[in-house]
């Protein structure tokens, strides 16, 4: 069932959450205190304090929930297929029904669950650049022999060149990884070494061309990829009898950490898959907050524009953004609560003043009128404007929250609070390289404002292309 769109209506009264009634009227009563003050100043400044306002009231209507909430994750293989389960449902919804790529994920998840189940034992991919000699598979297991019976996977050696930088899938569901390497290091060794699944087990059979010292080649490895593990290093002079010795160390570990192996594979292999479901979803989530977007800055500039105080500009921006974030939250299939919502995007409101995003909005118009003669830009317009601008700031920088946030079950407001201003940074310098569109559409919005004689006027209602809440 499609849900109601509750922007279409043209009340104002309709924007208003019933639960932010209170505080909104308290606070409008405390702006319009001030208001003979901002009706003193010239009309450009009257745009810039006033957004100043409108940004401080809405970092005031959360400024009271500040309690930090723990992400839960799940912990282990059922809980993480669950959550699969539940992003397929997004992708049917975000994808307007059936697609081609949608049975090529179920299979994918079945095929996964389906080895996961039946697989016994170990899994030690030999992996490089160029094809392991035949003969050391003897010598391997027997190095190698341990309590648990252990299968090699010996296959091609990696491509030295490679568009998509990702790991073969029967390499990747190892349960580790022995990477044969030869000194000196290439470009292509390194690049496969910096893709390697994020926590799977590495170890370096490494064979210098010449005799060397195993700890001035560990150092030699570490300058040029930082992430290599000194002990997970074994060094190798290239003759068979001395293999067996040289993979003692990595025997060693297998026997103990062997157990433990096959239960971490499955939740890294499952993790590994949601993430990249997580980004294909990300793409799709983008396209629809476009939209969204678009709708909502102009709810906010229409009701600005027609309000005649200050404070009633808080409220139609309050509670248009309000609205906004319910509506981000269903389509990042985000539990919050409004509460939790709102104490979110206080941090990026914060941000946004303590960055000048306001100051610069309001600068670029009123360089607008100078320079190009904008004569639509005038009176209540030049504030509408802003507020509109602002409102895609905050929502671009939100959707960098709910991204992050993706599987959490509430924010850790401390986390956003450090990286609001970066977020909210990218976000206003995001919005800069759009400002000439953003202008053009605000001269089509600021005529039919003009041509209405300055009455509220809402977007034209549109069929809602967001999902429904699961």
């Amino acid at each position: 069932m499609t849900p109601p769109d509750p922007l279409r209506s043209a009340a104002l009264a309709s924007l208003l959450p019933a639960r932010w009634g209170r505080p909104l009227l308290l606070l409008a009563g405390g702006v319009i205190g001030g208001e003979l003050i901002l009706r003193s100043l010239p009309g450009e400044s009257l745009g810039l304090l006033g957004l100043g306002v409108l940004a401080g009231g809405w970092w005031w209507l959360g400024h009271r929930s500040r309690t930090p909430l723990q992400p839960r994750l799940p912990r282990s293989f059922d809980g993480w297929l669950n959550r699969c389960r539940e992003l397929l449902l997004q992708f049917e919804r975000l994808e307007d029904g059936p697609a081609a790529g949608q049975s090529l994920r179920r299979q994918a998840l079945a095929s996964l669950q389906e080895e996961e189940g039946s697989r016994s034992g170990l899994h030690l991919a030999l992996v490089g650049s160029t094809a392991p000699e035949p003969s050391w598979g003897p010598q391997l297991r027997q190095a190698l022999r341990g309590p648990l019976a252990l299968r090699l996977q010996l296959g091609e050696p990696l491509p030295a060149v490679s568009c998509e930088r990702r790991w073969p899938e029967r390499f990747a569901a190892s349960d580790a990884v022995l990477f044969h390497l030869r000194t000196p290091l290439r470009a292509a060794d390194l690049r496969w070494l910096e893709a390697v699944p994020k926590g799977q087990p590495l170890w370096l059979l490494v064979q210098p061309e010449a005799p060397c010292d195993a700890v001035a080649l560990a150092a030699e490895l570490a300058s040029q990829w930082p992430a290599a593990d000194p002990s997970r290093l074994l060094l190798w002079d290239g003759r068979p009898e001395r293999l067996i010795p040289c993979l003692d160390p990595l025997a060693r570990w297998l026997a103990k950490e062997g157990p433990g192996l096959r239960s971490v594979t499955p939740l890294r292999r499952i993790e590994d898959l949601h993430r990249r479901w997580q980004a294909e979803l990300e793409r799709l989530r983008r396209q629809r907050l476009l939209q969204l977007q678009q709708r909502t800055q102009w709810v906010v500039a229409a009701g600005v524009f027609a309000a005649p105080v200050p404070s009633l500009d808080l409220l139609v921006l309050a509670a248009a953004n309000g609205l906004m974030l319910q509506e981000m939250a269903r389509l990042w299939n985000c539990p919050w609560s409004p509460d939790q919502l709102k104490a979110a995007a206080v941090e990026l409101g914060r941000a946004s003043l303590v960055l000048g995003v306001v100051e610069w909005s309001s600068q670029a118009l009123s360089a607008a009128v100078r320079l190009h003669g904008a004569t639509w830009l005038v009176g209540g317009a030049l504030q509408a404007l802003g507020a509109a601008y602002l409102t895609r700031v905050v929502s671009r920088a939100m959707a960098d929250v709910l991204a992050l946030s993706v599987g959490v079950e509430a924010p850790d407001l401390e986390a956003i609070k450090r990286e609001a201003p970066l977020l909210v940074a990218r976000a206003a310098e995001a919005e800069k390289l759009d400002w000439a569109g953003f202008l053009q559409q605000a001269r089509t919005w600021s005529a039919q404002q003009l041509a209405s004689g300055g009455d509220l006027r809402l977007p034209a209602p549109r069929p809602s292309t967001l999902p429904a809440p699961l």
